[in-house]
């Protein structure tokens, strides 16, 4: 019973909020039934699923705010959980940046629930593995990998008359394929809300691919490179920049928005004009909730178009302060993207490397959204249109925004962690040294 009706849901949420006595309360109930399979070294290793549901209640006196959770839904356990975060609530220190509950909204529905991932078995799970494994084993290659699945519902309100519900499911499959050399390794990866939009399966051969592919890697001088960059790749450095669009922030002179001086960069052309990335609930291939984890109405919201940061996301507090209407973070992004394959990316390049997967990045300076990090996976030098042969991983030191005002093209998009992310072909990123990592 981990995921209830919207109905079932209300029904225990007001009943909590009967219970109430503080100056304001806010009830969240969420639940979800869980699945996976692991495998390693050509076999699986564990596989189950787990059901679980929360019921969390936040109280204030004042500006003065406790939280208790429980996950039993008999009456006396409501009771009591709500009696614990009152407790809390008065013993706890004002908060200065506290903001009221918000009052009822009206959430449009968006497609995040499908029947076909919910009904995942431990037979389709097996399947997945088995289909990784078995033409891995047939190559001589290793698989590494995880399937996880998930359906629930969440929900929120208070005692202001808010009310929102939202179903869910979501799948995640990530492989890692080595050859038996130990010198090459792939990867792949692949979400989706619907797992009949995905062929698992596909997403295994490339790997496998790549694995064979990237065997006996040679050492280039590092440098700058025009680089091919898979959407995986591109979403390490892109996923960092939209988290820093934060109006506080920028406000306060601690991210790439700031001025000197004073003031933000909101309005200011800061990439190439074919940058264009965006959030709609409600997109056919990476929707998500209508409300966010604080009750605010989730809206479709241009964040950078033609080049231009259009808008930064501020938290109540902050567009309290700053006098504007808040704008919650999103559930996921879209950058636009072309016509383009991988394919013909590579033709079209005489010179480069194709970078499979970037990982282990970390900040060097925030103000310029510096980061570093390593390739991995399958590096590859690119000449006359070609792969040619692979090559050592690299360190790189990289800003998206010095990235991405060094477009030369854009690829077709691909679904990756949520977000809807193209290929996309760069000039003069900088590797700065070689890592012996496969």
């Amino acid at each position: 019973m981990a995921i209830l009706s919207r109905d079932e849901a209300k029904q225990i949420i007001d009943k909590v909020l009967s219970y109430s006595k503080a100056d304001n309360c806010e009830v969240q109930l969420g639940g979800s039934q869980d699945g996976n399979i692991r495998y390693a070294r050509n076999t699986v290793s564990t596989s189950g699923t787990t059901e679980n549901i929360e019921l969390g209640v936040s109280s204030s006196y004042g500006k003065k705010t406790g939280v208790a959770t429980i996950n039993e839904l008999d009456d006396e356990s409501l009771a009591k959980v709500v009696a614990r975060s009152e407790e809390l609530a008065r013993l706890s220190p004002e908060n200065p940046e506290y903001m009221e509950p918000v009052g009822p909204n009206e959430f449009g529905e968006s497609k995040t629930f499908y029947d076909s991932t919910a009904g995942i078995d431990a037979a389709q799970r097996a399947e997945v593995a088995k289909n990784s494994i078995m033409p891995a084993a047939a190559k001589d290659v290793t698989a590494a990998g995880f399937l996880e699945h998930s359906a629930g519902f969440n929900s929120i309100a208070n005692n202001k008359g808010l009310f929102a519900y939202n179903t869910a499911t979501n799948v995640d499959f990530t492989v890692t394929m080595r050859s038996a050399d130990g010198t090459g390794s792939g990867w792949a990866t692949a979400d989706q809300n619907d797992i009949d939009k995905l062929d698992l399966a596909a997403a295994s051969q490339t790997a496998i691919v790549k694995a064979l592919l990237s065997r006996k890697a040679q050492a280039i001088e590092p440098g700058k490179y025009t680089v091919i960059l898979e959407p995986a790749a591109a979403a390490g450095l892109l996923g960092p920049m939209l988290f820093s669009m934060d109006a506080r922030s920028a406000d306060e002179g601690r991210s790439f928005l700031s001025k000197q001086g004073g003031g933000t960069k909101l309005g200011e052309k800061l990439v190439d004009e074919r940058v264009n990335i965006y959030s709609d609930p409600n997109h056919d291939m990476v929707p998500y909730s209508t409300w966010s984890g604080d009750g605010l109405v989730q809206k479709p919201v241009s964040w950078v178009k033609n080049g231009v940061v259009e808008n930064m996301f501020y938290s109540r507090y902050w567009a309290e302060k700053s006098g504007v209407a808040p704008m919650p973070f999103p559930g996921s992004a879209v950058m636009d993207g072309g016509d383009a394959s991988l394919e013909d990316l590579i033709k079209d390049t005489k010179k480069g490397i194709l970078v499979t997967r970037t990982w282990y990045i970390r900040s060097v300076d925030p103000q310029t959204l510096l980061y570093t990090g390593l390739t991995r996976d399958g590096t590859f030098f690119i000449e006359n249109g070609q792969l040619k042969y692979p090559v050592k991983n690299f360190r790189f030191n990289e800003s998206p925004i010095i990235m991405l005002n060094n477009l030369e093209a854009l690829g077709q998009q691909v679904r990756i962690n949520g977000n809807l992310i193209p290929y996309m072909k760069i000039r003069d990123f900088t590797f700065t040294s070689l890592s012996d990592a496969v």
